[in-house]
C-alpha cells in the first residue's frame, strides 16, 4: 500500500464561532458506483496479475453475479436504500471489526490480528521530527506541544478552525471532532471506540501514569510554564525503571488483550487507572534515547511507531489512545495516530496547526494559585497479568523483529520539477513504484493509493488499484531496448493522465472504493511526502514469516529512487524541456 502524505490547505479566517462547519450541509454526499461499471474496472485491474486463463474464469465469475435478480443486483440494491437513508452510504466504524471473523489458521491468527489493530492502522500517520527545538528542555518542548494541542481542541470545541481545502473545494470537518478524548476499548468479539468529556491528560515516563490535569480553575489552560513544573514533577515522581510496564499490552493481539483487559478491570484501583487513562484529551510520552541507526536514520520512526521493542519505549504507551505525543530525551518528537476514528490527512493537519501555534507567542503570565500535584496511577499485578505482561514482552519483540523501517530523503528533485514539465508529481511516483517493483519482480503486484473522500459528507477514506492498463504499458516498455525515448515518455504521459484521472473519477463520481482492511503478511506500506526540491520516503514492510525477501525496505528504497533517477533521465534525453 502507497500512501502519499497529501497536505490540506486550510484557509485563513476569523475566529467566528461556526465557522469550522458553515459548508458542512452543502457538501455532496458521497456516489454510489453502478455494478457494472465496478467490475469493468475490477477487471481491468486484475488483468496485469492474471494469466490469461484465471481472468477468464473471473470474467464467468463477474458475469454470473451480475445476473438479473442475482446476488449482486440485490447486494446492489441494498446499498442503494443505505445510500438514500443515511448522510453517507460508505460509513463504517473502522474499530468494529469481528476478529472472530478472520478466516486464518490458528497459528497465524494473532499475527494476522495485531498487523490489523496497530500496524495497519498506524503506520501511514507517524510524524517525528528529530530535534524539533534543540535548544529546550524535554519539559519544555514536550510542554509547549501539548500547550498547542489544547488550543488547537478549543478552535475545534468552539467551531474556529479554518476549513479545510483541496483543490479549491471544502472538505469535511467532522473527522477533527473524533481525534482527542478518545479510546478504543479492547471487547471479546468486537472492540469499540469511547469518546469523554474529562479534563485531563496522562503522561507516561518510565512505564508509569499520570494524571495532569490542564486547565485551571477558571477554565482557561495551563500555560506553558505551568505544563512544564508539572510535568518536570512528574519525572521526578518516576525515576524508578522497574515498574511493570502495563502499556506494553496494548500491543499485544486483540483477543489477548481483550481478556487480559476483563482480568485487569475486576481490581478496583486497577479500573479506576484505566477509566483515567481511557477518558483523558490525549496521551503524553516522555521517552528515554533509542538507539541510533547511522544507515537508515530509521531510529526517531521506529520510536514513534513502535517505542522500539520492551527494553525501549514500546512499554510508555498506550496504543489505545487515538492520539498519543512523543517527545525523546535525544530530542525525536513525534505523534502516534490511528485510523480508527479519523484518516491520516486530516491528522496530518491537525499535526501542522499544532506546531504553526508553536510559532506564536505564548502567554507567559502563570495564574498565582497552586498547582495540583499530578496524580499518578497505580495497578495492582497478579500472577496471571504478569504472566500476560511477559507474553505480551514477546509478541512485542517478535513484531519490533519482523518491521522493517526505512526513513530516507530522495534530494535529487522534487514537485517544483515535475509540475515545471507539466506532471503530477503523485502520480509520477505512482509509476516509479510499478517500474522498480516490476524491475525487481518481473511482475505486476496489488499497488493502491489511498485516497481521501472528505470531499463528501462525513467521507473518509478509499483505496484506489493503481495497477492500470496504460500503467502496465509504460512499465513494460520502459527497458525495452526496441522502443524509442520519445514513445516511452508519449507512453509516461499516457499513464499519468490515467492515473489522474482515475483519481478524479473516484473523488468526483463513480469508481471501486475498496475500504482499507488488515495488511497481509510481507505487505508493503509506503509513505511520502513530496517537496519542492526534494520527497521524504518512509518505507514499512512487516514479515512474520521471516522468509520473504522481495520486499525488504532499504531494496525496495533503493529501487525506487533509481526507477526516479531514470525517468527524470529519460525525459532529459528527448526533445522536451530540461528537467
Amino acid at each position: 500500500m502507497v500512501k502519499p502524505c497529501l497536505s490540506v490547505k486550510p484557509v485563513s479566517a476569523s475566529l467566528a464561532a461556526g465557522r469550522t462547519l458553515n459548508w458542512q450541509q452543502g457538501l455532496p454526499s458521497q456516489p454510489l458506483p453502478r455494478l457494472q461499471q465496478t467490475f469493468e474496472l475490477y477487471l481491468s485491474y486484475l488483468e496485469p496479475m492474471m494469466e490469461e486463463d484465471e481472468l477468464k474464469r473471473f470474467k464467468e465469475l463477474t458475469e454470473e453475479f451480475q445476473k438479473a435478480g442475482g446476488v449482486g443486483e440485490r447486494l446492489q440494491r441494498g446499498l442503494e436504500r443505505k445510500a438514500c437513508n443515511t448522510e453517507n452510504w460508505q460509513l463504517f466504524e473502522h474499530v468494529k471489526v469481528l476478529k472472530k471473523a478472520i478466516n486464518l489458521p490458528e497459528k497465524e491468527k494473532e499475527k494476522e490480528e495485531f498487523l490489523q489493530d496497530q500496524w495497519g492502522l498506524r503506520c501511514s500517520d507517524v510524524v517525528s521530527v528529530q530535534a524539533l527545538i534543540t535548544t529546550s528542555s524535554l519539559f519544555m518542548c514536550a510542554a509547549e506541544l501539548t500547550a498547542s494541542l489544547l488550543d488547537v481542541k478549543t478552535m475545534i470545541d468552539n467551531e474556529t478552525l479554518p476549513v479545510d481545502y483541496l483543490r479549491g473545494k471544502p472538505l469535511c470537518m467532522n473527522q477533527y471532532k473524533q481525534i482527542m478524548s478518545c479510546c478504543v476499548i479492547p471487547g471479546l468479539e468486537t472492540d469499540s471506540v469511547e469518546y469523554y468529556t474529562h479534563k485531563h491528560i496522562t503522561v507516561v515516563h518510565n512505564c508509569q501514569f499520570f494524571v495532569l490535569e490542564v486547565y485551571n480553575n477558571d477554565g482557561t489552560p495551563l500555560t506553558v510554564d505551568q505544563l512544564c513544573v508539572q510535568l518536570e514533577r512528574i519525572c521526578k515522581s518516576s525515576l524508578q525503571t522497574d515498574t511493570e510496564p502495563v502499556g506494553i499490552l496494548t500491543t499485544g493481539d486483540r483477543d489477548t488483550w481483550s481478556k487480559t483487559y476483563i482480568n485487569l478491570i475486576k481490581d478496583k484501583t486497577n479500573k479506576e487507572s484505566l477509566s483515567a487513562i481511557q477518558s483523558s484529551i490525549f496521551t503524553v510520552c516522555l521517552d528515554g534515547a533509542m538507539p541510533v541507526d547511522e544507515i537508515y536514520d530509521r531510529s526517531a520512526g521506529v520510536q514513534v511507531l513502535y517505542g522500539g521493542g520492551s527494553q525501549w519505549n514500546s512499554g510508555n504507551r498506550w496504543f489505545d489512545k487515538c492520539l498519543q505525543l512523543i517527545i525523546g530525551e535525544d530530542g525525536t518528537c513525534g505523534a502516534n495516530l490511528t485510523h480508527h476514528t479519523a484518516d491520516g490527512t486530516t491528522m496530518m493537519s491537525l499535526l501542522g496547526h499544532t506546531l504553526a501555534g508553536m510559532k506564536k507567542p505564548q502567554l507567559t503570565q502563570s495564574p498565582m494559585e497552586p498547582l495540583p500535584v499530578p496524580k499518578k496511577l497505580h495497578f495492582n499485578i497478579t500472577p496471571d497479568i504478569k504472566k500476560d505482561l511477559e507474553e505480551a514482552k514477546l509478541h512485542m519483540d517478535k513484531l519490533a523483529r519482523d518491521t522493517d523501517l526505512v526513513v530516507r530523503i530522495f534530494d535529487h528533485f522534487g514537485k517544483n520539477v515535475l509540475k515545471a514539465h507539466k506532471m503530477s508529481p503523485d502520480a509520477f511516483i505512482q509509476m516509479a513504484l510499478q517500474l522498480a517493483y516490476y524491475r525487481m519482480h518481473q511482475r505486476f503486484t496489488v499497488l493502491e493509493e489511498p485516497v481521501s473522500l472528505r470531499m463528501f459528507r462525513l467521507g473518509r477514506i478509499c483505496n484506489v488499484n493503481t495497477n492500470l492498463p496504460a500503467a502496465v504499458t509504460f512499465v513494460k516498455a520502459f527497458d525495452d531496448p526496441q522502443k524509442e525515448n520519445s514513445e516511452k515518455v508519449d507512453l509516461l504521459e499516457k499513464a499519468l493522465k490515467a492515473h489522474t484521472r482515475d483519481i478524479v473519477m473516484v473523488t468526483s463520481k463513480n469508481g471501486i472504493q475498496s475500504i482499507i482492511g488488515p495488511p497481509k503478511r510481507g505487505a508493503m506500506n509506503m509513505s511520502y511526502s513530496i517537496m519542492d526540491d526534494h520527497i521524504k520516503l518512509c518505507w514499512v514492510t512487516v514479515d512474520t514469516s521471516n522468509n520473504c525477501t522481495e520486499v525488504k525496505a532499504g531494496s525496495m528504497i533503493q529501487a525506487l529512487e533509481d526507477a526516479l533517477l531514470d525517468m527524470r533521465t529519460l525525459i532529459q534525453q528527448t526533445s522536451r524541456p530540461e528537467l
